[in-house]
């Protein structure tokens, strides 16, 4: 894909001021709850609720900055692939799968730390958290068999093979064209149900609304201009 030069720098901002004002919206947002008493309950390894909240919303951030930064960067110069090589799409993928998996990792740290400040039966939250983790199982051996993990990551940002490859419609992926957003989030809320944690189902919030704004002000930007034929 070839974009003149002088417009470059305007697709690669392209949505990032819906971008920082949606942020904004949601930080302010987090504000009455991060003031409430149920936050300064609980801590894990020698870090409070507090701390751990902080870590998985800075998580969140710079894990969506960091993707934001290195689409544009290659779809719109190619910087990636100049400097790395053939190794581009490897150095931008491994940062992003560890910062994916970390966003887990914070959200039952953070749960585990402040658990038990939501009155919820415990069965009704295992039961909540089972039926759950259905759809987050469904949407992983989906995306493995039928869409790949490269891809979900984003290599057609990187590798034009990726670009001419049909849509996918088995698995998941007929109940929706964007299972990622509606159902993997859904993993975030599962341990702030099952430890019944009020900082963690604030988390979950942030993180799931948050994921749409990367949507709508850099995924789908992308798309049109990837697929535009």
């Amino acid at each position: 894909m070839k974009v003149r030069g002088d417009n470059r720098l305007a697709l690669f901002f392209e949505g990032q001021g819906v971008h920082l004002i949606c942020l904004a919206a949601l930080l302010t947002m987090m504000v009455p709850a991060w003031r409430h008493p149920l936050m300064d309950v609980g801590e894990l390894w020698g870090l409070n609720s507090r701390q751990w909240f902080k870590f998985t919303i800075a998580n969140a951030i710079a894990h969506q900055v960091w993707v934001w930064l290195w689409w544009r960067a290659e779809l719109h110069y190619r910087l990636a692939s100049r400097i790395f090589g053939k190794f581009a799409f490897e150095v931008y993928a491994v940062p992003f799968f560890l910062m994916l998996g970390l966003r887990q990792v914070l959200a039952f740290a953070l749960a585990a730390a402040n658990h038990g400040t939501v009155s919820i039966l415990p069965a009704f939250s295992l039961g909540v958290s089972v039926a759950l983790a259905l759809p987050v199982l469904y949407l992983g051996y989906s995306i493995r068999k039928y869409f790949g993990f490269a891809r979900a990551a984003g290599a057609d940002h990187f590798d034009e093979s990726f670009r001419i490859r049909p849509l996918v419609d088995d698995g998941i992926f007929r109940y929706t064209s964007n299972p990622m957003y509606v159902f993997g989030f859904l993993l975030l809320w599962i341990p702030a149900i099952y430890f019944a944690s009020f900082a963690a189902f604030v988390s979950a919030l942030f993180c799931h609304l948050y994921i749409w704004v990367h949507f709508l002000a850099t995924e789908r930007p992308d798309m049109r201009r990837i697929y535009r034929s």
